[in-house]
Parts: structure tokens; C-alpha cells; sequence
């Protein structure tokens, strides 16, 4: 299987699976002599990890990571930095009903075609529970591109949405939710469908929006290299992800040139930033932002139609513990996947 590593000059290497021993990964390209804010990195593993409050799985997982490499007297020493988080609450017996059978809208049946060979134990190599990795190798990174700070948060939850432009937000008021919505009226009503959703067996999707802030001019390459593009490569590599917009996005096809243009001020900043911070895939100094679009979550609590491995349609519930809506829990994985792509270019 290849496609297991992330980057070319940081580069982010992740193995494991859900209900394997443990997962980790090898983070390559890390200069040498770089401070390691080792409480920084497992606040940031806290803040993905399931059965943090009652919205979310309730598997119960430390995420502990154990670093075996790379980094001395919490200094990076410029070698692969080798590390590891033990899986200690997996619940294999969980999928034995499925062993047999295809379940819809998961990789099972496309692992199965192309590999032969498929852990159905918790979905295996396709697991979110593999993001992990990720926000461990993000959680480096966003150290190595202080002071650029990164900030997502949850926009919207199914047809409920945050009214408010991010300018408009206290974006710190995110952490201060379960759903990690800055509007806490909204986050309110968010938490309220997640949990009627939960009850009735079934999920919901909704929206992440991610603020990059304090960028200098000039990240990013021209034409195959675009900033944009690299960021819209990360989030959609991550579990669940069908959508990727930047700046004003989709709405930004209902303007004129004359109302979307970003025109400029006298010091080269623009007085509007419809283009998301970034013009010709390189940063311009403005904020980047951009929303990223989480399906809702394709095992659900109650019976549904499945394709056997014998080519029958039979009705199967889904059993074990899920999250009813990914969003809150991706909010840190956005960040990361962010974190590695700007330490990407940067490095």
C-alpha cells in the first residue's frame, strides 16, 4: 500500500490501524535544534481524542504518544522523529458481524477489490482513528511556523449555520463548547440536533471553517505547486471530507469582478479579501481561510441495506461506538493537516 506518506520537505509518514496494537508514524525533515513543547502536542491529541464529552464516540482511548526518536532533551536533533500511540480500548468483537459483508459509503468494498486482504476491524487502515498521527505530526509543525497561528472551528451542523462573517467571532470562544463553535448561541442548537441524531441511530454532517493568520507574502508556488491547491490536497485526504473552498468560494461565482476584486491600499494590504489571503498559489500577507465540508459519518446505530460478500443484499444495524457528527472532533485534525502543509512550503 503506498500513499501512507504526507509532504516533500517535512514530510509526515503514518502506519496502524483502528484495532491493531497501536498506530504511529515517522516525521522526516524536521530541522535540528527546534524546542519541543512536549505538553502542547498531547493538549493538541486531547483535543481529537474520542470519548471527551458526550457528542462524540465513547471509545475510550488515552492517546498517550510515546516518542522513540528524533528528539533529545526536548530538542529535535534534525533525525526521523519515530513515535507511537497504543491503541487501548479497541472492541474487535464490535465488527465480527460485518466480516462477511460490505457496509455502504465506507472503503470496504474498494479495500476489498484492490487489496484482497482487508481488516474489517473498525474500518482498519481507513479509520479516522489513523488522524491521529496526523495531529501529532501538525502539533510539530505549528511550532515550527510560529508566530503564524491557525484557528478552526465548526460553522455549521446540518442546516444549522454561524451567521456571522469569522471577523465578527471571538474564535477563542471555540474551546468553550463540546461542539467548538465560537457562536455559543449556535453551538447550543448545534449540540442539541447532534444529540437527537444520536438518539435516532442516525448522523449528520456539517462545515469547518480554518483562519491562518499572521502569513508572510510569499508562501506558495505557481501552477502545480498553488498554495491552495496543496491545502485542498490536505483536507481532503482527511476521513469524511467532500468539500474544500477558499475565500469567498462558491458564493464568489454570484459577484461581479468589480464587487469581488480585492483592491489595494497604499501599503499593499487589500481593503477586502475575497481571495483568501492567497492570489497566484502564493500567499499575499492577508488572512487565508477557507471552509472544508464533513459528510455526515457512514456507519449508523439502526438496520440498513448491505452488500455480502457473496453478491446478497441483507439488512444489518451497525453496533460498537461512533461519532454521530465528525466535525467537532476534526476541528484539531484541520488544523494539523494546515500546520504541515505551511511547514511544508516553509521549510
Amino acid at each position: 500500500m503506498s500513499g501512507n506518506t504526507f509532504g516533500n520537505n517535512f514530510t509526515l509518514t503514518t502506519f496502524g490501524e483502528s484495532h491493531g496494537e497501536a498506530i504511529g508514524g515517522v516525521i522526516d525533515g524536521c530541522p535540528a535544534g527546534l524546542s519541543i513543547d512536549l505538553d502542547l502536542i498531547q493538549s493538541e491529541l486531547d483535543r481529537r481524542k474520542p470519548g471527551q464529552s458526550k457528542i462524540v464516540t465513547q471509545r475510550k482511548e488515552s492517546d498517550k504518544v510515546h516518542f522513540f526518536s528524533g528528539i533529545y532533551n526536548s530538542k529535535t536533533t534534525g533525525t526521523p522523529i519515530g513515535f507511537m500511540i497504543p491503541n487501548e480500548n479497541n472492541k474487535s468483537v464490535d465488527y465480527d458481524h460485518i466480516k462477511d459483508v460490505f457496509r455502504p459509503s465506507h472503503a470496504d468494498y474498494t479495500y476489498h477489490k484492490k487489496y484482497g486482504n482487508r481488516d474489517f476491524r473498525g474500518g482498519g487502515r481507513s479509520s479516522a482513528r489513523e488522524t491521529a498521527c496526523r495531529v501529532v505530526g501538525g502539533a510539530i509543525a505549528k511550532q515550527i511556523i510560529n508566530p503564524i497561528s491557525i484557528q478552526a472551528f465548526v460553522s455549521s451542523v446540518g442546516n444549522i449555520s454561524v451567521s456571522s462573517h469569522y471577523t465578527d467571532l471571538n474564535l477563542d470562544l471555540s474551546e468553550s463548547n463540546d461542539v467548538r463553535c465560537p457562536d455559543l448561541e449556535v453551538a447550543i442548537q448545534m449540540e442539541t440536533l447532534i444529540k437527537e441524531v444520536k438518539k435516532k441511530g442516525d448522523t449528520v454532517g456539517g462545515i469547518i471553517t480554518c483562519v491562518i493568520k499572521n502569513v508572510p507574502i510569499g508562501i506558495g508556488n505557481p501552477v502545480f505547486d498553488r498554495l491552495e491547491a496543496q491545502l485542498a490536497k490536505a483536507m481532503l485526504s482527511i476521513n469524511a471530507c467532500k468539500g474544500f473552498e477558499f475565500g469567498s468560494g462558491f458564493e464568489g461565482t454570484k459577484m461581479f469582478g468589480s464587487d469581488h476584486n480585492d483592491y489595494f491600499n497604499s501599503d499593499g494590504t487589500t481593503k477586502t479579501n475575497f481571495s483568501g489571503g492567497i492570489q497566484g498559489g502564493i500567499s499575499n500577507g492577508m488572512d487565508i481561510y477557507f471552509r472544508v465540508a464533513f459528510k455526515p459519518v457512514a456507519t449508523l446505530l439502526k438496520s440498513q441495506p448491505m452488500l455480502t460478500i457473496s453478491g446478497e443484499i441483507i439488512e444489518v444495524a451497525g453496533r460498537g461506538r461512533h461519532d454521530a457528527c465528525v466535525v467537532p472532533r476534526a476541528v484539531p485534525i484541520v488544523e494539523a493537516m494546515t500546520a504541515l502543509v505551511l511547514a511544508d512550503f516553509m521549510i
